[in-house]
């Protein structure tokens, strides 16, 4: 497809499926191109973007002039999406500018499973930005993976565990601190959490998310569920893989949190270890996992794709901003 101002390249490690590449790569058509001509060029070429987003699931632009977070946030603010708010979320994050924010802040040395954004949730974005500030010295990469394949391949391994997840869907569990704590990979506090240093106005953001609040002596445990496992993509007329079991089962760890106890069937009975794993070996078979670039921008489309984060050796600075 042609589109003004960009041209489509193909690069290492993209996958192909159904005559479309996975992720989509766009970079500029002209040698000479201003961050200004990028913003123009969305806001003219936006309705071909997002017909590509819907075919393909995710779009990587490569090669714009995109220098720091401050242009990134143009960028974002050039596709006129609405702003989603990072509530209910497990990951510290920092706000940088505008609607932009730090990608998950957990330690260089931690591995982010796969996962859609804000599963656990009712209410999660339908879009995704990231953007590449520092390229990290080496790792890092933000492994994507086409969640319609990973629930085709799973109910063809696993049927009836598909089956019951269809059925009961999961319960998510965790414990919340005070504050944020950075060691971990979902060290997120409850303030930062529910956005309010006020206990009553957090148990109302619960609410609104369905979600229950048992306040600890140092903190507050959280139930989400049970919540669909197992989503059905209206748009594309398909089942999608949709939820935070592997991430949490495997991930969801620090000293107030057993990742094992942290999701469960809807019934509350435990998961099939043996099926995690597979679970998780499917999501990495069928991923693509590209190094990033200075000022690469992904915009990935949260209802067709998971994604993760791979161990790095600093510096490293990613940063996010979320759509409805």
């Amino acid at each position: 497809m042609a589109i003004e101002n960009f041209k489509e390249i193909q690069i290492p490690h993209q996958k192909h499926y159904h005559g479309s590449y996975f992720p989509l790569v766009l970079s500029p058509s002209a040698a000479s191109f201003s961050i200004s001509s990028f913003t123009r060029a969305i806001k003219a070429q936006k309705p071909i973007i997002d017909s590509l987003i819907l075919k393909s699931g995710a779009v990587l632009f490569r090669g714009f002039p995109v220098e720091a977070a401050p242009d990134f946030n143009d960028v974002v603010e050039a596709f006129g999406y609405e702003e989603f708010p990072y509530v209910g979320g497990a990951a510290p994050r920092t706000k940088v500018v505008g609607r932009v924010f730090t990608a998950n802040e957990s330690p260089p040395d931690q591995k982010i499973p796969f996962h859609h954004e804000l599963a656990q949730v009712p209410e999660f974005p339908a879009k995704l930005f990231f953007y590449c500030e520092v390229e990290p010295r080496s790792g890092g990469e933000t492994p994507i993976v086409l969640s319609h394949v990973v629930y085709e391949r799973v109910k063809e391994k696993y049927p009836e565990f598909v089956e019951r997840l269809e059925e009961q869907g999961l319960i998510y569990t965790r414990v919340l601190g005070e504050a944020d704590d950075p060691s971990s990979p979902i060290g997120r506090g409850w303030k930062s959490t529910f956005l309010t240093h006020d206990k009553s106005i957090a148990e109302e953001r619960a609410a609104e998310l369905g979600m229950k609040l048992e306040w600890l002596k140092d903190g507050v445990k959280t139930v989400m569920g049970p919540i669909p496992a197992i989503k059905y993509d209206e748009v594309r007329k398909r089942k999608i893989w949709f939820n935070s079991m592997v991430a949490a089962y495997i991930g969801w760890e620090d000293a107030r949190n057993d990742p094992v106890k942290a999701v469960t069937f809807g019934d509350g009975t435990p998961l099939p270890a043996e099926i995690i794993y597979g679970c998780l070996r499917i999501l990495e078979e069928e991923s693509v996992t590209i190094p990033w670039q200075k000022g690469d921008v992904l915009l990935i489309d949260n209802w067709a794709v998971l994604h993760s984060r791979r161990p790095f050796l600093p510096p490293r600075r990613i940063l996010a901003s979320l759509c409805r």
